[in-house]
């Protein structure tokens, strides 16, 4: 029998999402939470992957169409279309996905080094590729994907 605490170290839980036909993971320690899709107000001058920002609670999110930052077209909303916030240097950012499908465990020794190019995505957007049966989850890096920058005088933006 395996101690709990190594078990714990060999194993990562990821929220997984669909984006097309592709199956997406994030950590879920980065996951704030996930939100049925809700009116988003546009921002003029944002990157054409900023969709505009949402209220939450009081808080104010930009959202990140994860369709157009990958190069594909803009999000059509279906009734499984969410939102997943994330944390990300102390910046909460919306994701716009197609579906969330599930949370689960992947094993250390389960997860490939990311390939130079999966599904158009270029190698420095992964932190891998997760091996579950028949499936294969890319496993998204999101400080390289939203490419944050903390400007010293303006505040968090999102290039």
């Amino acid at each position: 029998m395996k101690d709990k605490s190594v078990q714990a170290v060999n194993r990562h839980q990821y929220v997984v999402f669909q984006i097309d036909k592709e199956e997406f993971g994030v950590e879920i320690l980065r996951t704030q939470e996930i939100h049925r899709y809700t009116k988003i107000t546009r921002v003029p001058n944002a990157p054409h992957y900023v969709k505009g920002v949402i209220n939450i609670r009081g808080e104010i999110i930009p959202v990140v169409d994860l369709r157009q930052r990958f190069g594909l077209e803009s999000s059509n909303i279906q009734e499984s279309t969410r939102i997943i916030t994330v944390l990300i240097k102390d910046y909460q950012i919306g994701l716009l996905v197609d579906n969330v499908n599930e949370v689960l465990w992947i094993e250390t020794n389960a997860i490939e080094l990311a390939p130079s190019v999966a599904g158009g995505i270029e190698k420095e957007y992964l932190s891998g590729v997760g091996k579950i049966e028949n499936r294969l989850i890319v496993l998204l890096n999101l400080e390289k994907i939203l490419n944050l920058e903390i400007a010293t005088n303006e505040g968090a933006q999102i290039n």
